[in-house]
């Protein structure tokens, strides 16, 4: 509760100082319906344990800020567009300011975009502004979950807000698909044609999906007022409620920093929410909407009035998706176009299969945070970061779906790639579907080698100190580089790490002699855990008598 309260007086008299308890009650009015509030919503109370709640400073963490400021721009945006788009597919002819379409006939939905492109007042830019947010929302998420990933900050408390992330993520990729399907361009209307063919191609189900999807045979005259409503309002209101969540739960389980001095599991070290940090970041909110506008003011984005009004058919030869859904498109153009031909009905395996490997390496990215955590064994709270050296194979996991993504992404664009370096178009497909199954090795094999060197690089920095570049003759005629012992700080930021040992498998027989059975997942668990933390995964950290030995040589070298 409150503790404000206001000068009580005798009723219809003044007061000491000449006020009467009218002018009392008018001045403390404001004060009198912060009391009334606050005694049925307890927003002093709320207020006072979270406005001095610590955010630690870091650039890092101003990826998470991105994602939630972008999303609010493509709200305001999107509010403003709905006011003049008509998602409607009734053929109209159309007569507006863009002379080259004159008299073409096309959907509402495509005539109304162009009348918002070229007759609202500011509406291009707020189209181009809305895209633009869309595109920047999406690669703010990836980023913020690779920084999540990379560091460890997924692991416990932390895996429900990881999942409520995956679904932002994963929501917003499909909302983004969406939302540029709805002018009903030839570039849009050939990818919802795309996603028919994919959901035709579920067995059993597809056909029912498809036919309730658009209401019909493709095209169908309900795809764009559906893919508006689901657009603009089922999807952003789950968007918005798992936003709040997720919010929620980094205020509950307070941020993660990385390791330095004074920084434990119990405690944040950086700087206060008011009145610092939200300075911050309300100047950082208008920077970033800044930054987009400005973007969107010079680079065009989605000309829909280049493409035309969709045609079924017609396809234009460079038909491609935003980045974000172009490793979908890389799957299916990689995979053969194998079909199965059962008592009187086709399995399109081309399509499927991919649909399939999609959804499974969605799940397994979901599902990661409770794969290491039962890889581990590890049941305690994590607050302090690591560095993604020192889990090398966590990071070469992360490194090698970046490289399959950049390689389906490829594969999505061969067309593309073709025709801009003259190449053939088989020869892009079998190179990518060649390097579909060698590249993550590679990547995973360079990235795991290379967190190790790089561990070896602290380890030998630790115990001999670093290069100060000047060169000492010692008396028996040898010259030595004089090493400089890192300062303390640095010192415990290199070692705070933990190293986890593997997990053994019991012992063959037990106790009585009686040949133990072991089960199969708990052989798997055990080799996995070898995998993660065995000799060959990790250096070990140099010991405190190891430093000592060497710091105590003479010529310290």
């Amino acid at each position: 509760m409150s503790t404000h309260t206001a000068p009580v007086t005798d009723s219809g008299h003044e007061d000491l100082t000449g006020h009467s308890e009218v002018g009392v009650e008018q001045a403390h009015l404001g004060e009198k319906a912060a009391d009334w509030a606050d005694g049925r919503l307890g927003i002093y109370g709320l207020a006072k344990s979270n406005l001095r709640k610590i955010f630690p400073d870091h650039w890092s963490f101003m990826l998470g800020e991105i994602c939630l400021y972008s999303f609010i721009i493509i709200i305001l945006t999107g509010v403003y567009l709905t006011l003049f788009f008509q998602p409607s597919m009734a053929d109209v002819v159309y007569h507006g300011p863009y002379t080259p379409l004159d008299g073409i006939s096309m959907s509402q939905a495509y005539e109304s975009t162009l009348n918002i492109s070229f007759q609202v007042r500011g509406g291009l830019l707020i189209r181009q502004i809305h895209h633009w947010a869309a595109i920047v929302f999406v690669a703010a998420m990836l980023v913020h979950m690779m920084r999540v990933f990379f560091t460890g900050a997924f692991r416990k408390p932390r895996e429900i807000n990881w999942l409520f992330g995956f679904l932002l993520l994963f929501l917003g990729m499909f909302d983004g698909f969406m939302g540029y399907s709805l002018p009903d361009d030839l570039l849009s209307g050939t990818g919802i044609r795309f996603m028919e063919g994919a959901i035709l191609s579920v067995p059993i189900v597809g056909t029912y999906l498809a036919m309730f999807l658009y209401g019909g045979e493709f095209p169908g005259d309900d795809i764009i007022p559906r893919f508006f409503t689901i657009h603009v309002l089922l999807i952003p209101g789950i968007m918005l409620g798992l936003l709040v969540a997720h919010l929620i739960l980094v205020f509950y389980h307070k941020h993660t920093q990385f390791a330095g001095p004074g920084r434990t599991e119990k405690n944040v070290v950086g700087m206060p929410l008011m009145p610092v940090y939200m300075a911050k970041a309300g100047g950082f909110f208008f920077l970033v909407f800044g930054v987009i506008a400005f973007v969107s003011a010079i680079v065009s984005v989605n000309p829909i009035w280049a493409y035309g009004p969709y045609r079924p058919d017609q396809v234009s030869t460079d038909a491609q998706p935003d980045w974000y859904m172009g490793f979908s498109e890389g799957l299916i153009r990689i995979m053969p176009g194998w079909e199965i031909h059962l008592w009187g009905h086709t399995l399109e395996l081309g399509v499927f299969i991919p649909l399939v490997v999609f959804g499974g390496v969605m799940m397994v990215i979901a599902a990661y945070p409770f794969l290491e955590g039962w890889v581990t064994g590890d049941k305690r709270e994590h607050h302090i970061l690591d560095r993604p050296r020192n889990a090398p194979i966590r990071t070469a996991f992360g490194v090698a779906w970046i490289a399959e993504y950049l390689i389906l992404l490829v594969a999505g664009g061969n067309d593309l790639f073709a025709t801009h370096f003259h190449l053939s178009i088989n020869t892009i497909t079998w190179a990518c579907r060649i390097l579909f199954f060698v590249g993550p090795v590679i990547a995973f094999t360079i990235t795991k080698r290379w967190c190790l060197g790089l561990q070896r690089a602290d380890r030998d920095k630790l115990l001999h100190g670093r290069e100060t570049g000047t060169i000492k003759r010692l008396p028996h005629g040898e010259f030595i580089e004089v090493h400089e012992q890192l300062p303390q700080e640095e010192r415990f930021r290199l070692t705070a790490h933990e190293q986890f040992k593997p997990i053994e498998l019991p012992s063959p027989v037990d106790e009585n002699g009686v040949k133990r059975k072991v089960k199969a997942l708990t052989k798997l668990r055990a080799k996995l855990s070898e995998g993660y933390f065995g000799e060959a995964a990790q250096i070990p950290k140099p010991t405190s008598e190891e430093h000592a030995e060497i710091t105590s040589g003479h010529g310290h070298h």
